[in-house]
């Protein structure tokens, strides 16, 4: 049975008073005055972990244990009551009661900042490797340090159950074989993501800034951040898609970090031609495109082409009409296309180059341009894929073609005028 309050009872508060003020004030002191001397003394500092030491706040954190070591070590002489006397005594008052419970919440209390700091210190260090090292990008260690700090918080809250229930840490430990299916479950998706991790840095599958293209997670746009649990992606639309990380591992996504390594973009785009306005060249049209810079060793080495074949093929019979080869001026037009395309200086030389003709279809001849811009950067291709397309639609009247398009409202309006 608890004893009633001492006679000194007054007294044992008012010490506790003043320890608690004491340990305010522990706080307090540490907490600005060191603090603020570790600010000062890393503002001089030409390295900069030292700044990402104090920016995640490792100092403050580890300041907070003094207020509660002079608690855990003042409240014996504040109190009147040393270990032995609590360890000797078979029926605890309140005063011993008060002792034993201020001791164990800031044994306990000492233990869960010791390991808030180590967490706040490996986030320090993963800000560290990421700024020091460029390799950060390929391989990050935010994931492998989020382990370590889970591992440090689970055991830092064993510690505390056994601090708090006074039982040896181990008995708890023995406890957890039972529990493995229920930790299996729990820790499911940790699990995953940790070997996802793994995976994803020893295959270099995913980098920061690396441009992925997940549609099942809507996600589309530039990794900003791999941790443990998801990767971040800043969409182009500049919202923030969280990928749970197994997910690059078990499931397809698109990766475009190899165009950008490649230097080189790809364009593939048609022209539709009306079927319409294909035709065979006249003599002065050929000697007309013969002018153009691009066509003119194209026209040369065809004239000579068809004059030599027609020449070898001429008929005995002169009533005979000979097959004769004769230029169209489609088949032009993407002997155009291809040397003007070659001679552009935003085309990549050492890729593809096709300017090939599709099966024609309701919509006309689709020419499909497929090319490699040597830049990359989106508005730069951009700007290049539009700039071949309005030359090339501009100059299809100089080859007497149409591109086809579907008939619109004024079409149709000004076919009715015309009755």
């Amino acid at each position: 049975m608890i004893q009633s309050l001492p006679d000194n009872w007054i007294t044992l508060i008012g010490l506790l008073a003043i320890l608690v003020v004491a340990s305010w004030l522990g706080d307090l002191a540490t907490t600005r005055v060191f603090r603020g001397v570790a600010r000062r003394v890393a503002g001089r500092t030409k390295s900069t972990w030292d700044d990402r030491v104090i920016e995640r706040n490792v100092i403050a954190r580890i300041a907070h244990v003094v207020p509660a070591a002079i608690m855990y070590f003042g409240v014996g002489p504040a109190l009147g009551v040393t270990p032995v006397e609590a360890a000797a005594a078979t029926d605890p008052d309140i005063v011993l009661l008060s002792w034993t419970l201020i001791r164990r919440v800031s044994a306990a209390f000492i233990v869960l900042t010791a390991t808030m700091a180590l967490s706040s210190l490996l986030d320090a260090a993963n800000d560290i490797y990421t700024e020091a090292y460029s390799e950060s990008n390929s391989r990050p260690i935010k994931g492998y340090l989020q382990v370590i700090s889970l591992v440090a918080y689970l055991a830092a809250s064993i510690v505390i159950v056994s601090i708090l229930a006074d039982r040896n840490p181990t008995v708890f430990l023995s406890g957890l074989g039972a529990l493995t299916a229920v930790l299996m479950l729990v820790f499911r998706d940790t699990i995953l993501s940790l070997v996802a991790s793994i995976q994803i840095m020893s295959n270099d599958i995913i980098r920061i800034g690396d441009w992925v293209e997940m549609p099942q997670a809507n996600a589309d746009g530039d990794v900003i951040d791999i941790a443990l649990h998801t990767v971040k992606v800043q969409n182009w639309d500049k919202t923030i898609s969280a990928v749970p990380t197994h997910r690059f591992i078990g499931e397809s996504f698109k990766n475009w970090r190899g165009m950008s390594e490649s230097g080189g973009r790809r364009i593939k785009r048609a022209i539709h031609i009306d079927m319409g306005s294909v035709h065979f060249l006249e003599d002065s049209e050929v000697e007309r495109l013969s002018r153009y810079e691009v066509l003119r060793e194209y026209m040369g080495s065809k004239r000579s082409e068809l004059d030599s074949y027609h020449a070898e093929h001429a008929p005995a019979d002169p009533e005979v009409i000979p097959e004769q080869r004769r230029l169209t001026n489609l088949g032009t037009f993407r002997a155009y296309v291809v040397n003007y395309l070659r001679v552009h200086p935003k085309t990549h030389r050492d890729m593809t180059l096709l300017v090939r003709q599709l099966a024609s279809g309701p919509q006309g001849i689709p020419i499909e341009i497929y090319c490699f811009s040597n830049d990359t950067e989106w508005g730069s291709y951009e700007a290049f894929q539009a700039d071949i397309f309005d030359h090339l639609i501009a100059i299809l009247p100089e080859f007497g073609l149409k591109a086809f398009q579907e008939p619109t409202g004024d079409d149709f309006a000004g076919a009715g005028g015309s009755r």
